[in-house]
């Protein structure tokens, strides 16, 4: 706490039976009280022992209140101490002023502004820097959670490809109550129906003669063996015999059963397996298309056409698939490239359009597939994601990187509300550019098409954000 001149000036002695009490009021009343004559400079000045954060302000005392406000702040200040001096209500006068100090501390205070008798000012303060911390960790929060909820839904696009392509039967179950809990296509087909149609039912209603708990227990009793014994069970649907093989797995603290189905015969299953993939490609909710190596669609199941406005297989059979991508050829050679290089691509956004203009935003996982001949095509999973997309842009706004929004932050209260416009726009137009060089593997002329510039013109804006110096011509 600092104190200088004479405090009973503040107040008339008529207010207070004690003038001397009134510089240990303000001083616990407020974070931090300054006392201003006529000309804006500071007499005297109290800082509440509670605010520690505010530190010693003994050597403000004597000179302009101006010289510790940030350049934004002295507008603000100048206006609304003009305006209190010519408003006659007796009311105070609030601001938010960010102050700076020794170059390099720089603190939110929130004044009430009291006019005296001598024509002097009496700001009363209260330290906005708990509610300024406050509000960067819940920034900070806001932005871990979006990472992982990315990430989430990253592994769970993993995981669905993995199981919907996947040759074996797999089931999985919750243990305590014996119902399915996800399950592939294969697996559907081995029990008679879809997979849509499994999902939530009890596993025990598939088979024949079995009981819910009966088989739960004989289910958790082989896969606590070693043995790995299988449990021999007759299909309700279609009367084959099948064999469940269990097993346990934790996921977080949850137990899981899993079940691979194995068939009665080698002979039967492969026949039965080229069945019902035909039947999975034909009744499949996802787009499913396959292509040869030039691009060109050889089949296309009826989610595709009904994505694609197309009324029959004829009315896309040998048009390039590029003609129903956004994006079109870049595209197409992004895709065809990534599952080129890893025979396989999990995940790829972008939207489809149909020759009448509609548009649907699609996740597309490909895989290269090769002939006995040495032919080789491709096969796309196109799944539509339009519903998921809204729901994000209804949980929130776009997520941006956490050094990027830290560095906005700390443009804010040092540069004027244009610069920081600038500022933040450059940062838009960089991460933006750097999205479109990791989608097209650094390939810059792709790179350009999609961002809609010119080549010469996304190097100016390569050189400008960094990504290259100016002896790189490539």
């Amino acid at each position: 706490m600092a104190r200088q001149g004479d405090k009973s000036a503040w107040f008339s002695t008529g207010i207070f039976p004690d003038a001397s009490l009134v510089p240990g009021l303000l001083e616990h009343a407020a974070d931090i009280s300054v006392s201003l004559d006529a000309d804006l400079t500071i007499n005297a000045i109290a800082v509440n022992p509670v605010a520690a954060s505010l530190g010693c302000l003994d050597h403000w005392v004597g000179r302009p209140f101006e010289d510790f406000l940030a350049e934004e702040s002295r507008i603000k200040f100048r206006d609304r101490i003009s305006a209190a001096r010519n408003d006659d209500s007796g009311l105070p006068m609030r601001m938010e002023l960010n102050h700076v100090d020794n170059a390099t501390w720089d603190f939110p205070v929130a004044y009430s502004a009291h006019r005296i008798p001598d024509g002097g000012v009496l700001l009363l303060g209260r330290d906005m820097q708990p509610l300024a911390e406050l509000q960067r960790s819940l920034v900070s929060e806001q932005l871990a959670r979006e990472r992982d909820y990315q990430k989430l839904r990253a592994e769970e696009a993993c995981f669905r490809v993995v199981l919907d392509t996947s040759e074996t039967a797999i089931v999985l179950i919750d243990p305590k109550q014996g119902r399915i809990r996800d399950l592939n296509g294969v697996a559907a087909g081995l029990l008679g129906t879809i997979a849509a149609s499994l999902n939530g039912s009890v596993l025990a209603q598939c088979f024949e003669g079995r009981r819910r708990e009966e088989l739960g227990e004989a289910l958790q009793a082989a896969a606590s063996g070693d043995e790995g014994r299988g449990i021999e069970v007759v299909c309700r649907r279609t009367g084959r015999p099948l064999t469940l093989y269990p097993r346990f797995f934790r996921a977080a603290s949850e137990l899981v059963l899993v079940c691979r189905i194995a068939g009665s015969g080698e002979t039967a299953e492969d026949g039965d397996a080229t069945f019902f993939l035909g039947e999975l490609f034909s009744g499949s909710t996802d787009a499913i298309v396959l292509t040869d190596s030039k691009g060109l669609i050889r089949e296309a199941n009826e989610a595709f056409l009904m994505m694609a406005d197309a009324a029959l297989l004829r009315n896309v059979r040998d048009q390039p698939l590029a003609d129903f991508l956004s994006r079109g050829a870049i595209d197409q050679k992004l895709i065809f490239e990534a599952a080129d290089q890893d025979t396989r691509l999990r995940s790829y956004n972008t939207q489809v359009i149909s020759p009448v203009g509609s548009r649907t935003s699609v996740d597309i996982s490909a895989a290269r597939l090769r002939q006995g001949n040495g032919a080789y095509g491709y096969g796309l999973i196109i799944r539509d994601v339009t519903r998921r997309d809204s729901l994000d842009a209804e949980a929130g706004p776009l997520v941006i990187s956490e050094d990027a929004m830290k560095h906005m932050m700390d443009l804010v209260g040092t540069a004027s509300l244009k610069e920081l416009v600038s500022a933040t726009s450059d940062v838009v137009e960089k991460m933006c550019i750097e999205t479109a060089l990791q989608l097209t593997s650094n390939n810059r002329v792709a790179a350009a098409d999609m961002l809609g510039l010119s080549r010469q013109s996304l190097y100016v804006k390569l050189r400008k954000h960094g990504f290259i110096d100016d002896s790189d011509s490539n």
